[in-house]
């Protein structure tokens, strides 16, 4: 079944990255390739994208200091999207937004400026006014990375509502209860440090009763499993085989339809790293697919299992792989041309 495929990229050149893109990419995924990319919305550093459930509006930050923001679009049925305002993330360079599940509230968070925000949507999904703030505070202990607060993303946990945040800077998975009107109010109790690890991104399994957390700076993976209104960490893998060299940091985490595989990608060693998890032998590393090009930032599987998509930052190119979870092997299909591609987004 074809598919749209929107691609947040970099447009300018960042320390980490040397961004050359001009937005947000359109394109058409149609299970074997990423084919007719064309810009869609000139912007600064659309480095993270999300859409409503029914794709008709999507949502990118501004990747940019000493101030970010957050960008707002209709979304019709030719896939042209028609701007809708901007508004202040906050901070500066945000780095990650979440649609709330009522889809009435963005929630944003920005990496230097260490903070959260929630934005109000009007009914026809353009951006209103903030109605919360929350400014974390403190550092971790890795001194070059975790000099001050780096919130890196947010999700929403599927049992609770709660707002789960990850900040690298802290070295913190942290969990906020979200009010009806957008309030924060944060669960200290539930708080799970993993300090110079590094956590970067989450996610949850299908059962709602784990999660994986995969660390960036640690280049590794940590299990947790839910224990009446929390989470405790269960176990974790290392996302690099034994015998990896030279320096490698992983970007994205996601999970199977299934829940029973977990890929991250590793930049440096570049490559797919292929876990196996059951809820009684936990998760282990059981094979490394390497992805066709460098640095690969976001990993997207599509809803049937059967296909992943991984961003190549910087070679420049979207790579396509069929999957087939019972011998989890990959053949390789494709690569498409996208410039400093770092987020994939299915709508």
């Amino acid at each position: 079944m074809t598919r749209a495929l929107l691609i947040g990229t970099y447009t300018q050149k960042v320390p980490d990255v040397d961004g050359h893109g001009d937005g947000i990419v359109s394109a058409v995924f149609d299970g074997e390739m990423v084919a007719d990319a064309v810009l869609a919305a000139p912007l600064a550093n659309p480095s993270w994208l999300t859409a409503n459930a029914d794709g008709s509006r999507v949502y990118s930050v501004l990747e940019t200091a000493p101030d970010g923001w957050v960008a707002a679009f209709a979304r019709d049925g030719s896939g042209a999207l028609s701007p809708l305002g901007t508004v202040s993330a906050g901070g500066a360079e945000p780095a990650h937004l979440t649609l709330d599940p009522s889809e009435r509230f963005l929630v944003v968070g920005t990496y230097s400026g260490g903070s959260i925000s929630v934005i109000a949507l009007d009914d026809d999904g353009a951006l209103g006014e903030r109605v919360a703030f929350v400014q974390h505070r403190g550092s971790g202990p890795d001194a070059r990375r975790q000099e001050g607060p780096h919130v890196h993303q947010l999700s929403f946990d599927p049992i609770t509502g709660d707002l789960v945040v990850v900040d690298l800077g802290l070295g913190q998975v942290l969990f906020y209860g979200f009010g009806s009107n957008g309030q924060l109010t944060l669960r200290p109790e539930a708080t799970i440090s993993l300090g110079a690890a590094g956590p970067r991104h989450l996610a949850f399994h299908p059962d709602g009763q784990h999660a994986f957390v995969v660390n960036e700076l640690g280049n590794t993976v940590d299990v947790l499993r839910r224990s009446g209104d929390r989470f405790e960490r269960v176990g974790g893998a290392s996302t690099r085989p034994a015998d990896a060299t030279g320096d490698s940091t992983t970007a994205a985490v996601r999970v199977s339809p299934s829940g029973a595989t977990v890929f991250v990608t590793n930049r440096g060693d570049d490559t797919v790293a292929v876990f196996s998890f059951d809820a009684a032998d936990g998760l282990t590393l059981v094979a490394t697919e390497p992805t066709r090009g460098k640095a690969p930032r976001d990993l997207i599987v599509t809803p049937d299992g059967d296909r992943v998509l991984v961003a190549n930052q910087d070679t420049d190119s979207v790579a396509v792989f069929s999957f087939d979870e019972e011998t989890r092997s990959f053949e390789f299909l494709s690569l498409a041309p996208v410039p400093t591609p770092v987020c994939l987004r299915l709508v």
